[in-house]
């Protein structure tokens, strides 16, 4: 166990996973681990503000406390990297890089823990303080291992038992994570209930045809055939779309024929959609990593990426994926040709068999 060999009470941890929306999510369940083993410990966070939504609901405090509105962590410690590089000599930059920082160093980290494996991330790690600075032996850039004071084997095929494997390490235990909590913003659950019930819509599935980048796109007119599809079954759709998506949710939502609502929400507003769906249907993106750590069936639409890793964890699900598509990360715009060959049909069989099983442990 690292606390008996550096010699430290386990008491307050740093936790650097900046980005992006799946990412953060896969890394959850690890720091699940460490909150169950250590209840009473100080939990920071360092991310970007893209993504604070994951563990703050807007308008709850980023310090203090635990609530129903920030669940997991005691401390959520923003940068803002892509903003203060375009105006990194300016006044307000240096007073807001100087105000985190200051409140970094001021909790005393003992243990920053760097899931994300890249240069900058172990850099803020190194900087946040901690004597230990702690993260895989194997990281997506090799040179942030220089940094590392503690470097670990993360063991397991996907992303999310490495994570665990780490945190795991740092307990002493092999003790599996407990049910991840998301924040939970009361104006937003009445917010979405309001839209759902204005729109008519009551049991639906949510499709998401956007995705980081082209080749792990399914076409959005697809999405919009399954859902007319699901709608003569009398499962209604919400095609849900994010910044510059826009084309995407119009092109599913013609092609339903009016059986789809499309809806662009913000983060805490797909959690609160996302608690109320019967299934999801996408890529692999955030969106699907959300509903598969909330439990809802998902039915994952694969490409490039290779579900071993990425794949839906912790929840009923099929995955749909060509022999065909190259394990690729190259962010190619044209659409993946393997995926491209994934009927509506097989979508289809797939949603229909993961309705009838949730449909039976309902009635069971």
């Amino acid at each position: 166990m690292i606390a008996a060999q550096a010699g430290i009470d386990m008491e307050r941890f740093l936790i650097v996973r900046l980005s992006a929306m799946g990412d953060v999510i896969h890394a959850l369940p690890a720091v699940q681990v460490l909150r169950d083993a250590f209840p009473n410990a100080m939990i920071g966070w360092l991310i970007e503000e893209r993504w604070t939504e994951l563990l703050c609901a807007p308008g709850a405090p980023r310090r203090g406390p635990r609530s129903s509105g920030r669940p997991l962590v005691d401390w959520v410690h923003v940068v803002r990297l892509n903003g203060w590089r375009k105006s990194l000599l300016q006044m307000p930059t240096i007073e807001q890089i100087a105000r985190v920082w200051n409140d970094v160093r001021s909790v005393r980290y003992q243990v920053a823990l760097d899931l994300q494996g890249a240069i900058r991330s172990a850099v803020l790690a190194r900087w946040s303080g901690a004597p230990v600075i702690y993260g895989a032996r194997q990281t997506r850039e090799s040179p942030a291992t220089l940094l590392y004071t503690r470097q670990e084997i993360a063991r397991g095929a996907h992303v999310i038992e490495q994570n665990v494997c780490l945190a795991q390490l740092l307990t002493g235990g092999r003790l599996p994570p407990g049910p991840v909590e998301f924040p939970r913003d009361l104006e937003a659950e009445q917010r979405i209930q309001q839209r759902l019930d204005e729109a008519g819509v009551r049991e639906f599935a949510i499709m998401n045809p956007g995705a980081g980048w082209g080749a792990k796109r399914w076409p959005a007119e697809r999405y919009g055939e399954v859902a007319r599809a699901l709608g003569r079954c009398g499962l209604q759709s919400v095609v849900n779309y994010g910044p510059g998506e826009d084309r995407l949710a119009r092109d599913a939502e013609t092609a339903s024929r009016g059986v789809a609502k499309a809806l662009a929400l913000s983060i805490t507003e797909l959690i609160a959609l996302t608690r109320r769906a019967k299934l999801f249907i996408g890529g692999d993106t955030g969106p699907l990593h959300l509903a598969s750590a909330m439990q809802v069936p998902v039915v994952a639409i694969f490409g490039p990426t290779d579900p071993a890793r990425n794949g839906p964890y912790g929840t009923r699900g099929v995955v749909l994926r060509n022999p065909a598509s190259p394990t690729s990360h190259a962010r190619r715009a044209q659409p993946d040709e393997g995926m491209l060959e994934i009927s509506v049909d097989a979508v289809l069989d797939a949603a229909r068999r993961l309705l009838l099983t949730s449909s039976e442990a309902a009635y069971g």
